[in-house]
């Protein structure tokens, strides 16, 4: 096998890249993701790209395509921003603002909820083309998060199929609770990011507190490319720090960008950041390292190289500055996605080969390619179900036939569309690297399509537990739209769930907050004209054991004929907590030697050890946190059976179980309020009373942040008496954290609660 080996750290279109023939083609090496060339050591087998034939057009495309995200906590100005990128690249005549004041609302916020409350519930495509200076074309397709924590599923499938993002920071309030979310998942799935640091017309705006933020909170290296000119009432413009030039927007909407000389006045500040901009680089890239050591100055083209560099190595976010609803700082940031973000062809993406025990294949960015692409979101449309598909490899047509590995179902493309919000554009091909939806495709969220000819399949995306649970039920008869909606829900959403509780046969469900499960239950109403009833919001409660206990147990049963038997012998223990970096141990073990129990039968032990996790015997939620180890047991030849080890397993749990101490774990949250500074005794006497933890506060001149750690159970109701302690100035959000123990005195009572209606069921 011939090995490629790639040591210097160099930035080189692959077309403009000759190669001699005699060994390695060009179409050969261009095959290999262009990453492998910027900023690491990469390896790469000769067989990567065998009888690759790469069309230069394909890789010019792929060169001035775009995939990015734009992500922040709520109330940044995400949509603020997307709403003036889609108008400055031609794609909407005229720009409308949030909640819709104007009768109309932003593009991407396309619901009417959206447009009433001001928030984005659901994630929204787009797709766009700018100009970046003489260099043409660039091609961009946005999605554009929801901020609020209790949606963060959709960040987190967005994050899944870009190769980029916008992290958008309030220029007052910086690093917020669910900005350090976001920065989790972005790591979470290796997506680089250029930070803009948005509302600098706002009284109090500091963009050089925020960057200090994004480094201590955050711990990734930072600096600003730009520098703003005034700041809060006198924010004009942007000093480009790598041009060298002074950037105003002029014109009724910002549409005109102005460059000048920068003002005598800025000239040692912006000096002074351009050195901060260096010394950072040099910090993360070994090139501007070595200038720096030798004391010479990098050029303009060497930093835009190097911040490029970082920025895709994951190693450095260059922040540019402005005022989304002022029309300031836009066009360099549409600048800044081209000239430092990554096209698909540098990011490399993994799939699973089914065929060959699921080994990792690299996948390759080329429409020639065979078809791999990841369903990564379900809406219910007009015309039947949209499913959004990010294309991997190969391309899309319609009419072709794709096979869901999942299902191993060929089904074929009746309609292939570009979205634009909630607007269609129907299209007869995507290439590899594009997202675009699919009309009339039954599956589900997460599943891979191949054209047939492979077998590969995506790795899943993270999906966050529930925290929060309520019963619903028609005001009316139940009506088949009542199960048609939740059923549409659960598709679309992975993180809302519907069960029934076997002993109320009431129907729960479940999300990731109150908001979430309101808007549920208000989309109810609007799109299926169900009124519903809830009941008071559940806690997630979780039971778990403190200390490990034996079971020796043997199920026998004798009813004429072949009998039930099987015994099993072991122990019940805590899960350990896994060290950094590795990996955590399986919650079931067998120790089994000598064959005392059949190797056919140990399946059906652990069977029983998850039917036991069901349902506590505590207060009736589920187990987790538990290890059951099997050392031992015997069996009959003729009475023995699966059904019979099964509830051996199942009992012997129940019986260690009662004797491990077992106790209940509730959600704790990460509660974050911002308020005026002269309510900072009421805030903190209501999270001392709710029996918070302050974890710590922050001082700002006329305003101040505090952290706190909460149970969920003591929240509900917070949002009522914030608004009055504060005078409705105040905010907050939380995010789940941990599940921790209860005290002993709440566990008693849920107890005693959990049995006074267990035996009023029974009478």
């Amino acid at each position: 096998m011939t090995i490629l080996r790639i040591c210097s750290k160099v930035v080189v279109p692959l077309s403009n890249v000759t190669f001699t023939t005699n060994h390695f083609s060009q179409q050969r090496l261009a095959s290999l993701p262009l990453r492998s060339l910027i900023g690491r050591r990469w390896y790469a087998t000769e067989s990567t790209a065998s009888g690759m034939q790469i069309d230069p057009a394909e890789l010019k495309r792929l060169e001035r395509l775009r995939n990015i995200g734009i992500s922040a906590h709520i109330d940044s100005g995400k949509t603020t921003l997307t709403e003036r990128v889609l108008y400055y690249t031609g794609r909407i005549k005229s720009i409308h603002e949030v909640r819709g004041k104007d009768g109309e609302g932003a593009k991407m916020d396309s619901m009417d909820l959206e447009r009433e409350r001001g928030i984005t519930i659901q994630s929204a495509a787009t797709y766009c083309k700018w100009k970046w200076g003489d260099k043409g074309d660039y091609n961009i397709n946005i999605i554009d998060t929801p901020g609020h924590v209790d949606f963060t599923i959709e960040v987190e499938r967005a994050l899944r199929v870009l190769d980029a993002a916008i992290l958008v920071l309030c220029g007052v309030s910086g690093v917020q609770s669910q900005t350090i979310t976001v920065d989790r998942q972005m790591r979470r799935y290796n997506v680089p990011r250029i930070s803009f640091i948005n509302k600098l017309d706002r009284v109090g705006a500091n963009p050089f507190h925020v960057i200090d933020q994004l480094r201590q909170k955050l711990r990734i290296a930072a600096a600003p490319v730009q520098i703003p000119i005034g700041t809060e009432h006198d924010f004009e413009g942007v000093v480009d720090l790598l041009k060298w030039k002074a950037i105003y927007n002029e014109g009724n909407r910002g549409e005109t960008v102005v460059e000048k000389d920068i003002p005598e006045h800025l000239i040692p500040f912006a000096t002074e950041k351009r050195q901060e901009l260096v010394e950072s680089l040099a910090d993360v890239d070994e090139e501007i390292a070595e200038l720096f050591l030798a004391e010479e100055k990098p050029t303009s083209e060497q930093l835009m190289v190097a911040i490029r560099r970082a920025t895709i190595a994951n190693k450095f976010t260059p922040v540019f500055m402005g005022s989304a609803v002022k029309n300031t700082g836009v066009q360099c940031v549409l600048d800044g996605v081209c000239a430092y973000l990554p096209n698909p062809s540098e990011v490399g993406n993994t799939a699973l080969d089914t065929r060959n025990n699921e080994v990792p294949v690299e996948l390759l960015p080329y429409s020639k390619s065979p078809f791999v692409g990841l369903a990564f979101k379900l809406e219910e449309g007009k015309y039947g179900q949209l499913t959004y598909v990010r294309v991997y490899q190969g391309a899309l047509k319609r009419g072709s036939f794709l096979v869901n590995t999942r299902t191993t179902k060929r089904v074929k493309v009746p309609r292939l569309v570009r979205m634009h919000s909630n607007e269609m554009e129907d299209v007869d091909e995507v290439g590899s690297g594009e997202i675009c939806a699919l009309f009339g495709i039954e599956c589900a969220s997460g599943d891979t399509f191949t054209d047939g000819s492979i077998a590969y399949t995506m790795t899943s995306m993270f999906v966050p537990e529930p925290v929060i649970s309520l019963s619903i039920a028609p005001k009316a008869k139940e009506s088949a739209n009542f199960s048609k909606a939740l059923n549409r829900f659960q598709r679309e959403d992975p993180t809302f769930r519907v069960s029934i509780d076997p002993e109320s046969k009431e129907t729960i469900i479940s999300g990731m907050g109150e908001l979430h499960l309101d808007i549920y239950v208000e989309r109810m109403r609007r799109e299926y004209n169900i009124d519903c009833v809830t009941g008071k919001p559940q806690v997630a409660f979780r039971e778990t054991i403190t200390k490990p206990a034996k079971f020796e147990y043997t199920h026998k049963k004798q009813t004429g004929g072949a009998g039930q038997y099987g015994k099993v012998v072991g122990h019940i223990e805590p899960s350990p907590k896994p060290a950094e970096g590795e990996e955590a141990l399986p919650d079931f073990e067998s120790r089994v030697v000598g064959g005392t129990i059949p190797a056919q039968y140990i399946p059906a032990v652990e069977k029983g050890f998850r039917d036991g996790l069901d349902k506590g015997t505590l207060i009736g939620h589920p187990m987790t946190g538990i290890r059951y180890i099997l050392e031992d047991g015997t069996h009959h030849p003729v009475d023995s059976s699966e059904l019979a080890f099964r509830l051996a397993g199942f009992y012997a749990f129940r019986e260690a179980y009662e004797k491990a101490r077992p106790t209940i774990l509730e959600p704790v949250m990460n509660v974050q309020v911002t308020s005026p500074i002269e309510f900072q005794g009421a805030v903190i006497g209501s999270l001392n009373k709710r029996k918070g933890t302050i974890l710590d506060t922050e001082i700002h001149e006329d305003y101040f942040i505090v952290n706190a750690d909460v149970t969920l159970n003591s929240m509900f109701g917070y949002a009522s008496e914030l608004r009055g302690a504060t005078e409705g100035k105040g905010e907050f959000t939380m995010e789940y954290k941990t599940h921790l123990p209860v005290t002993s005195d709440l566990q008693a009572e849920l107890v005693a609660e959990y049995r006074k209606k267990k035996t009023g069921e029974k009478s």
